[in-house]
């Protein structure tokens, strides 16, 4: 699989402050018959770091249909944007 870097100008606040700080980007992906897997790229716009996918992130999936893959990638980055908001590292 091949990752583009993904160049983001940071926004210079010092930390994030509402979902639209994040680039999201989520899809989904068939691998095998009936068994999707989300696809998230997350980025935070105040220092331009990417936070998902990271070295040894686990799959999101597999799902029996592209709309659940999709759905629990969409879910996996409100759930990561919230974390990020309370306690960015």
């Amino acid at each position: 699989m091949v990752r583009r870097k993904m160049m983001v100008k940071p926004s210079g606040k010092s930390s994030p402050e509402s979902p639209e700080d994040y680039i999201v980007h989520v899809t989904a992906k068939l691998m095998a018959a009936d068994r999707y897997f989300g696809e998230l790229s997350l980025v935070r716009l105040t220092d331009g770091r990417r936070l998902y996918p990271f070295d040894g992130a686990p799959p999101i999936g597999p799902f029996r249909s592209f709309e659940a893959a999709r759905a629990a990638a969409t879910a996996h980055a409100t759930k990561l944007i919230e974390d990020d908001i309370r306690n960015p590292e």
